[in-house]
């Protein structure tokens, strides 16, 4: 069932580091560099998934850290979008 020559990106499953956390990096450093503008969205969390070949729940908790870290925020039935002051 898994596609074992899908890429993943740039997540290494064999880190001490945590998926969600090196997904939340990769998005940050999206957004500090400005290719996610500020009141912009981010890629849905099944977009998300399917791009760096993770499970919707490792791509929830990475925009749940981008929340706890003010660079996005979250309207129910909206998406996520870039906080106005993350730009840099």
């Amino acid at each position: 069932m898994s596609d074992n020559s899908a890429p993943t990106g740039p997540l290494d499953p064999q880190s001490a580091t945590p998926l969600y956390v090196q997904l939340a990096e990769i998005i940050a450093k999206q957004i500090a560099s400005g290719a996610l503008a500020p009141d912009r969205p981010i890629p849905s969390e099944n977009r998300l998934a399917e791009e760096y070949g993770v499970a919707r729940l490792t791509a929830r908790r990475a925009t749940q850290e981008l929340r706890d870290r003010g660079l996005v925020i979250t309207v129910r039935g909206k998406g996520s979008y870039v906080t106005p002051t993350s730009g840099g």
